[in-house]
């Protein structure tokens, strides 16, 4: 049996930006996304600390050392910039591995700066 778990988080960045009239997704600092394990295209889950939005879509990598976090698409609706977000992605793993397992959990500072 697999069970899913909390792999990595980026807790309480600041959205830069939000893009209706784009494809999709989340656009995030490269930065950040090797601080917290992440990659492009993995799916994450986002919670908007301001408004209490939850929703789920795929990284794409942003320009290294920007700070760049940006809704992407009809996420974009569900942001403001500057409100404060958790990004989360989730793996699959035995309960054994499970117990051993370390999340990695970046805390971004002013600018989402490491």
């Amino acid at each position: 049996m697999l069970i899913t778990v909390l792999k990595s988080k980026i807790h309480c960045a600041r959205v830069t930006e939000a893009n209706l009239n784009y494809m999709g997704s989340i656009t995030i600092d490269e930065d950040l996304m090797d601080a917290a394990g992440m990659v492009e295209g993995e799916q994450v889950h986002i919670v908007n600390n301001n408004n209490g939005e939850r929703f789920v879509t795929y990284i794409i990598k942003g320009e290294r050392g920007k700070g760049q976090i940006c809704l992407n698409g009809a996420a974009a609706r569900l942001v403001q910039p500057d409100d404060v977000v958790i990004i989360m992605a989730y793996a699959q793993m035995t309960p054994e591995e499970a117990r051993e397992f370390h999340p990695a959990v970046i805390f971004p500072k002013m600018g989402n700066k490491l």
